[in-house]
């Protein structure tokens, strides 16, 4: 069983256990996997019409409904009242989702900082599809040999796994790629096989 699968499992057996509306959520998310809270994120922009980066607790209410969760009325309101600051402008589901993601140790978070930063070809604070195709080949993959799909294709798809909850761009900043690696992070106890497994995956 792969480390994901494992972290799924675990997590799936969390929710169950949790009386906590925020961990419970918290452990939903990672039962879908590394990228869950971004999938998430994408839900609730989604459901912010305005373009605000603000829900309201009705519509707060409809992405934890859509996103599998059966939440009673009082825990969406303890949800909302957690991150809420003044009582009228709705939360900020950029914080919100902040607060899902599990934290990693200085070692893990140097180690996705130092893959970006090769990533970075142009040092501009962003990987593109331009960086990517440097350091990552899609030429040999069975679709590209098949002619399914192009290799810019592939590789913008591949971008897409890190995008943010805010922004689908073909631009991963540094803040969506520690995101999703968060996800990772959750999934492996040890900080050295954590860094090894980001470092091997990058050819560093």
């Amino acid at each position: 069983m792969s480390q994901e699968a494992k972290m799924k499992e675990a997590a799936k057996a969390k929710v169950q256990a949790s009386t906590d509306p925020l961990e419970k959520l918290r452990n939903h998310c990672l039962s879908q996997g590394y990228s869950g809270i971004l999938s998430l994120g994408r839900l609730f922009r989604r459901l912010d019409k305005d373009h605000s980066w603000t829900l309201s607790k009705d519509e707060l209410s409809k992405g934890v409904a859509q996103f599998g969760l059966d939440f009673s009325e009082g825990d969406v309101t303890k949800l909302f009242a957690a991150f809420e600051k003044d009582g009228q402008s709705g939360i900020n589901y950029e914080e919100f989702l902040d607060a899902l993601r599990p934290s990693m140790t200085a070692p893990r978070k140097e180690a996705v900082e130092a893959v970006f930063k090769h990533l970075d070809k142009t040092g501009d604070g962003v990987v593109t599809l331009a960086d990517l195709k440097g350091v990552y080949s899609a030429k040999n993959h069975p679709k590209v040999l098949k002619k399914e799909a192009t290799e810019e294709e592939l590789l913008t798809k591949f971008l897409n796994m890190f995008e943010s909850n805010t922004s689908v761009d073909g631009k991963v900043t540094k803040k969506e790629f520690t995101d999703y690696y968060s996800g990772l992070s959750k999934a492996i106890d040890d900080d050295d096989y954590f860094v090894s497994v980001v470092k091997m995956s990058w050819g560093l």
